[in-house]
């Protein structure tokens, strides 16, 4: 018997490694995924323009890959209404405190994929997305694990295949030894620009770039964020 499609799910090959459940949710956490996920969940076919996935036209389209729990995706939603945000998270306690979110500020411009992001970003069209955010993604420290790191050479390029001509990618980390492996292949595509003009750039957080509980405490622990913008020429 075929599975049943779960909102907010693409079926297919998933190459998603960490935990998709923390510990049991409220009750009305529980009801939000319950009632709000499947109405705000990504559609069936993902093929087509994204800005159309929205009840209303939208200017442009964004995607953030692990939106933890939310506060960004959140932010950028309610400072951009004319913007169709998308965001992947296989963390079912993350999507939940995003819908929190979204019900408080009575938001309708984001679609949520509550699972791995990799068969999304392989099936939307090229140049659909005029901004990507990767921000503090699972550094996988030991060597062996280094293949479960999101960004490789591969998923660079397709970034830059998803974005519009001009479109920026953000990517943010706290860890030293993920950050030059980040380096190392952004800069290795020739397609992507740095936009910052000095090192000491790395630092500032831009002003329409908030910052989320896991930066606060990655600050209360001693590790300095990195901030990075990269454009597609």
């Amino acid at each position: 018997m075929p599975q049943p499609r779960i909102p907010g799910r693409i079926p297919g090959d998933q190459l998603f490694f960490g935990r998709r459940k923390g510990r049991p949710l409220r009750a009305g956490m529980q009801a939000l995924l319950d009632t709000r996920l499947p109405a705000l969940a990504v559609p069936a076919d993902v093929a087509g323009d994204p800005r159309g996935w929205f009840g209303r036209q939208m200017r442009a389209a964004w995607l953030e890959i692990g939106f933890g729990g939310g506060e960004h995706l959140a932010w950028q939603a309610a400072a951009n209404p004319d913007v169709g945000i998308v965001g992947c998270e296989p963390f079912m306690n993350g999507v939940a405190s995003l819908l929190r979110h979204l019900e408080n500020d009575r938001l309708d411009n984001v679609r949520i994929l509550a699972d791995d992001a990799r068969p999304l970003a392989a099936a939307l069209p090229a140049g659909s997305l005029e901004r990507i955010f990767v921000l503090h993604p699972d550094p996988w420290p030991k060597r062996r694990h280094h293949f479960r790191r999101l960004i490789q050479h591969a998923s660079i390029a397709r970034f830059h295949e998803l974005l519009a001509p001009g479109g920026e990618l953000r990517i943010a980390t706290d860890d030293p030894g993920y950050l030059t492996w980040i380096l190392a292949r952004v800069t290795a595509h020739p397609g992507l620009r740095w936009t910052g003009a000095r090192l000491a750039d790395w630092h500032a957080r831009p002003d329409d770039w908030p910052e989320t509980r896991y930066e606060a405490k990655a600050r209360s622990e001693g590790r300095d964020p990195v901030y990075m913008r990269f454009q597609k020429v």
